[in-house]
């Protein structure tokens, strides 16, 4: 930057300011140009740091701008994380801080697109009960587009979009929303809504019997169609509409959605009731200490707490509960079949880290107190399901076969 040599330069210029031109001398002209030239230099270097300053103010608010976007980036990872481990808890962290709308139909967008999410999560949040997660299914439901689909691609696209939860009643609502979405969508294929519900299921269970290793007996075309006879309000389907689904799922059973690898951690994460019981063994009656977690109507064991994977699983589906003695052992009870199996259906994994079939007549365990034993029992009781599955699949099917009023 131009510097004035000193105090008495500046003296001189004030005192000969207010001469003519005519009047200075070569000198003092001199001055003056100087002068005029250090004013100019002034004036470049004032502008050169209004620009500076600008650009400044502007990487400040381009860093003011990318802290806020990372910072509301970092808030959506979080509730992702946290719809994972916690459907509910997700959602309502993500409505709180602003980030989706507390809406039926923004919830369901925002399940739709799916980023980052854990689609067993989003199964299981679709499936609540409560009048506003059912309005976020029907809305979820509605963004798929099943106009001029064949049943089986429509169901295709639809199961490919989340996972189908394990209880009954949540499949329910869900292939309700779905059968209703697609009569919508494709007026005059079925009779009825429940018609395309009954066919749904119907397929659903065809693809699960033909791809099923643990099925020994496929059922053929002949089957399958026998089996959706009356469905339509009390009429046939098309047997070309039967043999086409039949084929389809024949060559190319469904494709279900990989999960993140949080499949566990999300299992576990919020279970009914967990801790320490001793658990007899069932060839060998000795007694081992097992960490149990009763979550989805099911009892799973670990040897540690820290273990990722159990040392068996119990499906509590049809069984019954009851209190035992043993001379080994106090505060005990056991778990036993109650449909007529001889052997309890369980999985377990043996010395090899192989899965394999359990062979329990049954499950007994002992707990430390007898305050614990009541609480597990108790806990244990309201996890047991009925399989209603099946009962309401019949209802539904009676219903559909029954001839239209119209």
């Amino acid at each position: 930057m131009y510097m004035f040599d000193s105090e008495e330069t500046m003296a001189i210029m004030r005192q000969r300011c207010s001469k003519k031109r005519s009047d200075l001398t070569q000198e003092e002209l001199k001055l003056l140009n100087e002068i005029r030239r250090a004013k100019q230099q002034l004036l470049l270097e004032i502008k050169q740091l209004e620009n500076e300053m600008a650009s400044v103010n502007a990487d400040l608010e381009a860093m003011d701008y990318d802290e806020k976007t990372d910072s509301k980036m970092k808030q959506l990872n979080i509730g992702r994380n946290k719809f994972n481990m916690d459907p509910k808890k997700g959602i309502e962290y993500l409505t709180q801080n602003s980030l989706v709308a507390e809406s039926p139909e923004e919830v369901a967008q925002f399940l739709f697109k799916g980023e980052g999410l854990n689609k067993t999560a989003i199964g299981d949040y679709l499936g609540i009960g409560k009048e506003f997660n059912i309005k976020v299914l029907e809305a979820f439901v509605a963004l798929h587009e099943f106009k001029d689909m064949i049943l089986v691609q429509a169901l295709r696209q639809f199961l490919w979009s989340f996972r189908l939860p394990g209880e009954a009643q949540k499949i329910d609502r869900m292939m309700e929303c779905f059968a209703k979405r697609y009569c919508e969508s494709n007026p005059g294929v079925f009779e009825s809504a429940d018609t395309c519900y009954v066919l749904s299921f119907s397929v659903i269970m065809l693809n699960t019997s033909l791809h099923n290793p643990n099925v020994k007996e496929k059922p053929d075309l002949e089957r399958f169609i026998s089996m959706n006879k009356g469905i339509n309000e009390g009429g046939d389907l098309p047997r070309e509409l039967l043999e086409s689904l039949y084929d389809s799922i024949k060559k190319e059973p469904f494709k279900i959605p990989e999960d993140d690898g949080n499949d566990l951690t999300h299992t576990f994460f919020n279970p009914d009731k967990e801790g320490w019981l001793w658990k007899q063994g069932g060839r060998i009656k000795s007694w081992k200490r097992r960490w149990f977690i009763l979550t989805d109507n099911c009892l799973y064991y670990f040897e540690f707490t820290q273990d990722r994977e159990p040392r068996g699983i119990i499906p509590l589906e049809n069984l019954q509960l009851r209190n035992v003695e043993d001379t080994k052992k106090s505060h005990c009870f056991e778990l036993y079949a109650t449909d007529n199996r001889d052997v309890i259906k369980a999985a377990k994994m043996d010395a090899d880290g192989r899965v394999v079939e359990g062979r329990h007549l049954t499950y007994r365990m002992s707990a430390g107190t007898a305050e614990e034993k009541e609480e597990w029992m108790k806990a244990v009781r309201a996890s047991i399901s009925r399989d209603p599955f099946y009962e309401m699949l019949s209802t539904r099917k009676k219903k559909a076969t029954m001839p239209s009023n119209k």
